[in-house]
């Protein structure tokens, strides 16, 4: 144990409270404690599906066992089926998400920045932020047919009204010192945005984008289950319609994983490019 660690244990001792490993307020439990809990966090799931799934009384057309779903996975992969879904699943997402990303980082920068722009966009985005995006699929099949183009633009609709009011607060409560300094020492309003503002938030631009992206997935299974020739959407519609409840584990297996691996790849991306903002 640290010499910091124990300071911190005696600072508790004197204030009344007894130290402890498992529950610390505000502060990092050891590194194999945390593996520990984290381990247990997918095995003991994984154990009760396997008790269920292997009781006698449970049908499997209703709950597969972890060996059906890993059958299942083996099978949508040599048929061809699991890497072209993933891939047309995952293209439809990048773009959306891109291209919301495009508007809402200028944009909310500005709404954070200047009160007008944000009296301007606040109440309409703030009106649409609370309709359902799956509520838009018949204007856009409407407007923008049955390809690609409705996806993306669920996606963009679905996201990029989030991204701009958490860039937008992200913005807000950068300390109002960092900008009077800036002005003190002669910096002009341009410079402020770039080299005050824009750097002050990019920690909390990742962030925004990894708990949106969620979003984007969330959105264009929905879309795949309207109208799509493929996608891991599609592929879930086309197993229920055959009762393939394997499949559909299997499906869901998936999108869970590529969203852990996006969860872990913009908490890197964070770690190396903002170093400044991890303790």
């Amino acid at each position: 144990m640290s010499s910091k660690t124990n300071r911190r244990l005696s600072k508790k001792k004197i204030s009344g409270v007894e130290p402890t490993v498992f529950w610390r307020i505000a502060e990092d439990i050891p590194t194999k404690l945390a593996w520990f809990l984290m381990s247990l966090s997918v095995i003991i799931p994984l154990i009760i599906w396997f008790l269920l799934a292997n009781n006698a009384q449970i049908d499997s057309v209703f709950l597969p066992s972890p060996n059906d779903v890993r059958e299942a996975l083996l099978r949508l992969r040599e048929k061809g089926f699991l890497f072209k879904d993933i891939g047309a699943s995952f293209t439809r997402v990048t773009i959306g998400f891109f291209l919301s990303t495009l508007v809402a980082i200028p944009l909310g920068i500005m709404m954070g920045s200047f009160a007008s722009i944000r009296s301007l966009f606040e109440p309409i985005i703030g009106i649409l932020r609370y309709m359902p995006a799956p509520a838009f699929i018949p204007l856009l099949i409407i407007y923008l047919g049955i390809d690609e183009a409705p996806k993306i633009a669920l996606i963009f609709i679905g996201t990029v009204f989030f991204n701009v009011l958490m860039i937008m607060d992200a913005v807000k409560f950068i300390p109002k010192d960092l900008i009077e300094t800036t002005y003190t020492l002669g910096g002009s309003r341009w410079q402020i945005l770039t080299q005050v503002i824009m750097p002050y938030i990019v920690p909390s631009i990742l962030d925004t984008f990894r708990i949106n992206i969620a979003t984007s997935w969330n959105l264009v299974v929905v879309a795949e289950l309207l109208a799509a020739s493929e996608g891991l959407g599609k592929r879930i519609l086309l197993a229920q319609k055959f009762l393939k409840t394997d499949e559909i584990f299997a499906c869901l297996i998936v999108l869970g994983l590529i969203g852990f691996m996006l969860d872990l790849f913009f908490r890197l991306l964070l770690r190396l490019s903002c170093k400044w903002a991890i303790d």
